[in-house]
């Protein structure tokens, strides 16, 4: 049985990631030359090209597409083998890529941050934050925190705790428009978008009554925090976790309706890739966001 050439699999793995033979000469230390002949080996190997190659532009083919995710499974496989070795004999050092919501992220992790890099100081965190649902694997994060009902996938998902949502307008909006008592009565109203929060609006009543809403209205943002001037100016009705709203539910700036109607909790998880092999310095940040946040956020 031929072995595969893992080494022209890593190489090609690094050209696609550094976009350019010689950017992945220069990042894994090798020529040129060496990074070229890897991959006519590999071509000639598999019996098909994998670039298309000008005097200014690298681009994948379309049979060299899927073959650069197998490649950058490879090379992470071999990767965390290699650490995972070395952290055994050793107090866990180097970087975690951690991304988040912006305003969970902002307010909910950032401060367990300086708690957590107190407690390793080997260990260095790039927080990435932004409510655009990144793609953990193709953008190389060790850990995504994600708000949201999870569809299937492959990535690694643990269920850490339940957000709280809650129905919110201006007194001036309800002033104008009247207060619905009833869920039904929202699609007479202009409702804003959380694009976070997809689909129609989900409410558990009295009795067990269940109802659903769909959302139309002037203002659709997937981040809640761009949606607070318009609500709070008294444009209308949102749907919010109660990290977003707190400050202004306190102020007054902002009330709550349809108190006996709650809207069914979104769940916060933690992400990671699918392989199970995870350097320790990874493993401990996970250990200590899952001991943090597993419980209820307070209100």
């Amino acid at each position: 049985m031929r072995l595969p050439d893992l080494e022209a699999w890593a190489i090609f793995a690094s050209v696609v990631e550094h976009k350019s033979f010689s950017a992945a000469a220069d990042a894994i230390g090798l020529s040129k030359a060496t990074v070229s002949k890897a991959i006519t080996r590999l071509e000639a190997h598999l019996g098909q090209s994998l670039f298309h190659r000008t005097s200014r532009r690298l681009a994948l083919t379309e049979a060299g597409k899927p073959l650069a995710e197998h490649a950058a499974r490879i090379l992470t496989e071999a990767r965390l083998a290699e650490e995972s070795a070395n952290d055994a004999a050793s107090a866990p050092t180097g970087r975690v890529r951690l991304a988040a919501p912006m305003s969970f992220g902002v307010k909910n992790v950032a401060p367990l941050l300086a708690e957590f890099l107190a407690a390793h100081p080997g260990i260095e965190v790039d927080l990435h934050l932004s409510d655009a649902r990144v793609d953990i694997v193709a953008e190389g994060f060790d850990i995504a925190l994600r708000i949201a009902e999870l569809p299937d996938s492959s990535l690694r998902a643990r269920r850490l705790c339940t957000i709280r949502t809650h129905i919110v307008a201006a007194p001036r909006y309800l002033k104008a428009n009247g207060t619905p008592t009833h869920p039904a009565q929202l699609g007479e109203h202009k409702l804003f978008g959380y694009s976070n929060v997809v689909g129609p609006w989900r409410f558990h009543g009295p009795g067990g009554a269940e109802v659903s809403v769909r959302v139309h209205g002037p203002l659709t943002a997937n981040s809640g925090e761009a949606i607070m001037p318009a609500l709070v100016a008294g444009l209308g009705i949102a749907r919010l976790p109660d990290f977003i709203i707190e400050t202004c539910l306190a102020s007054g700036a902002l009330t709550t309706i349809l108190c006996d109607w709650a809207p069914a909790p979104i769940g916060l998880h933690l992400l990671t890739p699918p392989s199970p092999l995870r350097p320790a310095r990874v493993e401990a940040l996970i250990e200590f966001l899952t001991r943090r946040l597993r419980d209820p956020l307070p209100a």
